[in-house]
């Protein structure tokens, strides 16, 4: 689409509405149409200048107004929609998880590639300003050979009715995303348990009797162990979404935004010292558009970095960052991590999806 503007729409206005107020800033973005089954949300879009309205998401997919659909639905609810929206002819972003079993993720796969269109999963916490600053370091090769990542989200969602008991380790890739970034790599095989009891209440929805999963993973061909913690009722936790870098020479901890650092040997040999370091996290807005440098700050400043790679991976006509295959290897994990705590903590191998 080299010269040619992207005519983007945005489809659950719960949390896309502000990818759209994005999209509409982005200069390679022609025009944003939205899509909503609440009328009041499209109205107070509307007030916004976003005349471009929806009530039906088949009426948008169907329509020939748009390359491209940012699917923000309900998040048991996302691999079909993915994949109309890709067998439609049009690119395709959405929120995580991708799918939440295995069949959907082939399903997005198989749509993707039949389509020839792009993918993306929006997956934030790799693209958030401390990530990408850890990710730089690891460039640099200050972490020295990576020893051990571990990652955990807490939250409760109590009340919002279409998270209630839903298996932890299926809402898993804000933890999962960058241990396996870090390591471009993927998980091969995974131990999982399930810890405490969940409701009565929500027990019936997806059969799930944990409030609390947490499993460890081994990442095919780094040497390197993962250990993720997921929470999500039950549990009096403070919200956090956190992760661990260990390093033979430096590690980084997310939650405290503290660098520990390994100085030399001292003289007597017995035992190396540590030095603990708060950095500045630059935004590095420079590579995005300036027009949308001040959007709204969510998700550790994510989403215009993320709007904006999906947009210039059309214009430019390349795979974006997280791919349908990547997007796969990520919610994967999170899907065998369950089976395994299901079945009493059995080792599960973890399929390759390419």
């Amino acid at each position: 689409m080299a010269g040619k503007k992207v005519r983007m729409a945005v489809a659950g206005l719960g949390f896309g509405a502000s990818f759209a107020r994005i999209y509409r800033n982005h200069p390679d973005v022609e025009y944003v149409g939205i899509c909503d089954g609440a009328a009041n949300r499209l109205d107070a879009m509307g007030r916004e200048g976003f005349t471009r309205q929806h009530h039906n998401f088949d009426e948008l997919v169907n329509s020939p107004d748009y390359d491209a659909v940012h699917v923000c639905l309900p998040v048991t609810w996302h691999a079909e929609p993915v994949a109309a929206v890709l067998k439609s002819g049009k690119h395709c972003a959405c929120a995580v998880p991708m799918g939440m079993m295995l069949e959907e993720l082939r399903a997005v796969i198989a749509a993707q590639r039949a389509s020839g269109r792009n993918f993306m999963m929006m997956e934030t916490m790799v693209f958030s300003t401390k990530y990408l600053f850890a990710k730089e370091l690891h460039r640099r090769g200050e972490f020295g050979r990576l020893q051990f990542l571990r990652a955990a989200h807490y939250q409760d969602l109590e009340g919002f009715r279409v998270w209630e008991g839903l298996p932890p380790m299926h809402y898993i890739t804000h933890a999962v995303s960058p241990l396996l970034d870090i390591t471009a790599g993927r998980a091969s095989r995974v131990f999982c348990l399930g810890s405490g009891k969940m409701k009565e209440e929500f027990h019936s929805r997806y059969g799930n009797p944990y409030p609390i999963e947490s499993m460890l993973f081994e990442i095919e061909g780094a040497g390197i162990a993962a250990e993720v913690t997921r929470t999500i009722f039950a549990t009096a936790a403070k919200y956090s979404e956190e992760y661990e870098i260990y390093g033979e020479k430096l590690s980084f901890f997310s939650r405290t935004g503290e660098l520990v650092r390994a100085l030399p040997l001292p003289a007597n040999g017995l035992g190396i010292p540590m030095q603990v370091e708060k950095p500045d996290f630059p935004l590095n807005f420079e590579s995005l558009p300036e027009s949308i440098r001040n959007a709204e700050a969510t998700h550790g400043n994510s989403h215009p970095r993320l709007a904006h790679e999906f947009v210039r991976s059309i214009v430019e006509g390349r795979k974006p960052a997280i791919d349908a295959v990547t997007a796969a290897n990520w919610c994967a994990v999170g899907i065998c991590a369950h089976a395994s705590a299901m079945q009493g903590g059995r080792v599960m191998d973890v399929p390759s999806f390419g």
